[in-house]
């Protein structure tokens, strides 16, 4: 089923969802220049989808949303579209982040604290961003390109965006799942590309103030997002649980399905009350 909420500023955002309208939500955010088709082996998943309600947003400027001429670099905002998707949950919700969507997960709680969630699940995530931040440390696949990535040049831009996608996964991806990434990333206009780097925001103070179960999920071999950035995370916040994929890249909910899944509906069914 697929629905628009009205996000921050009235800005519409297309919404992904499956499973029980009583079961207990999960929110999917995915990452940097994708869409909610990340998410694809999860709403594939009747496990997954008989025990939870899952509910995945295309992020501002992302896949079928609304593009926002400014405000990708407001925490505030990113803040306010995560509470419409909460809202629009109707309880508190386990809440997923994966790359991009764990700085969006950091905006909501340095905004408005832990309001209507659950427990957050960090999936090779940055929670900050900015020169020198420990929290936000890129990889070779994206450090080597991310000033091509964001260029206005097609030229300059594809070639780069393939490159990335490409090295997202440990194991080669089939060529259908490359060109659809590479089409997720084609749809984010370049200048929403660079706005979403046009930051400098540290999370440390953020993440020692979580006061809900956390877990942090990262491949042990991620080229896109350092494992330090995982680490740094798994550190700072309360009681946070950690879980590496061994051999698995940027996307262990792609590489590593049923694993994957089983460790998000033991965590979500840990902390959700139903």
């Amino acid at each position: 089923m697929r629905r628009e909420l009205a996000g921050a500023g009235g800005l519409p955002l297309a919404v992904r969802e499956a499973g029980s309208p009583g079961s207990p939500p999960i929110v999917l955010l995915h990452g940097w220049a994708a869409s909610s088709t990340a998410w694809d082996a999860q709403f594939a998943d009747p496990a997954l989808t008989a025990a939870h309600r899952l509910i995945a947003p295309d992020l501002r400027g992302h896949g079928d949303s609304g593009i926002a001429p400014d405000g990708y670099d407001d925490p505030d905002v990113w803040a306010g579209d995560l509470a419409a998707v909460l809202a629009h949950a109707g309880e508190p919700a386990v809440v997923v982040g994966w790359s991009y969507g764990g700085l969006v997960i950091t905006d909501y709680l340095r905004e408005r604290g832990s309001a209507g969630i659950a427990g957050i699940v960090l999936v090779g995530a940055i929670t900050e961003i900015g020169p020198g931040r420990p929290g936000g440390m890129v990889g070779p696949a994206m450090g080597t390109v991310l000033r091509e990535v964001l260029s206005d040049d097609a030229r300059v831009a594809v070639p780069a965006l393939l490159s990335l996608v490409e090295r997202m996964t440990a194991e080669p991806a089939t060529g259908e799942q490359v060109q659809r990434r590479l089409a997720d990333c084609l749809r984010v206009p370049a200048s929403v590309r660079r706005a979403l780097f046009h930051r400098n925001l540290g999370g440390d103070e953020v993440l020692e103030r979580v006061d809900v179960p956390a877990l942090v999920v990262h491949g042990e071999v991620d080229e896109v997002i350092d494992l330090a950035s995982g680490w740094h995370a798994a550190g700072k916040i309360p009681g946070a649980r950690r879980r590496w994929f061994p051999d698995v890249g940027h996307m262990p909910f792609a590489e590593r399905v049923e694993e994957f899944d089983d460790v998000l509906r033991t965590f979500a069914g840990s902390v959700t009350n139903h």
